[in-house]
């Protein structure tokens, strides 16, 4: 009986849950965060992320244009967290391997590994909630911490 407990308890662990480390950094949290949620540089390769850090005038339709010594220092930490950077992790492993090498996605819920993990119904995107797929919290309460365990 006590092994099933100790099992039941490691199969609903968080430590289970998909996890990408978390954007510490103070200055790129904030200015990721202040229009969206600082999304995990792990989702995306570094090409992507040094793509979209060179058109931060055209940031999905928003001008985002950093000065310059912020811009570099952000692309920096975003490349060590990337899927294939140094911090990347276990997530940047299971992105990288859904990934084409000339494939450069700049859109995280257009990536292969997000698809896979989210075939949901067109109606749940529709949800006042969640209304577009990048709201990560508004299914995954903890996704700002980096860990997307489906709640």
């Amino acid at each position: 009986m006590k092994k099933l407990a100790l099992l039941l308890c490691l199969v609903a662990s968080p430590a289970l849950a998909d996890f990408a480390p978390p954007i510490t950094d103070p200055l790129t949290k904030a200015a990721c965060g202040e229009c969206h949620m600082a999304f995990q540089p792990a989702f995306l390769p570094a090409r992507s992320w040094d793509k979209m850090m060179a058109n931060l005038a055209d940031h999905f339709g928003d001008n985002a244009t950093l000065a310059p010594d912020k811009a570099a220092h952000i692309r920096k930490v975003l490349a060590e967290s990337a899927a294939d950077g140094p911090q990347g992790g276990r997530m940047g492993h299971k992105i990288l391997s859904r990934l084409r090498a000339d494939e450069t996605p700049l859109r995280i819920t257009e990536t292969a590994a997000f698809l896979r993990k989210h075939r949901l119904p067109e109606s749940e995107w529709k949800r006042p909630d969640v209304v577009t797929k990048s709201n990560c919290v508004a299914c995954h309460k903890t996704a700002e911490k980096g860990i997307y365990e489906d709640d």
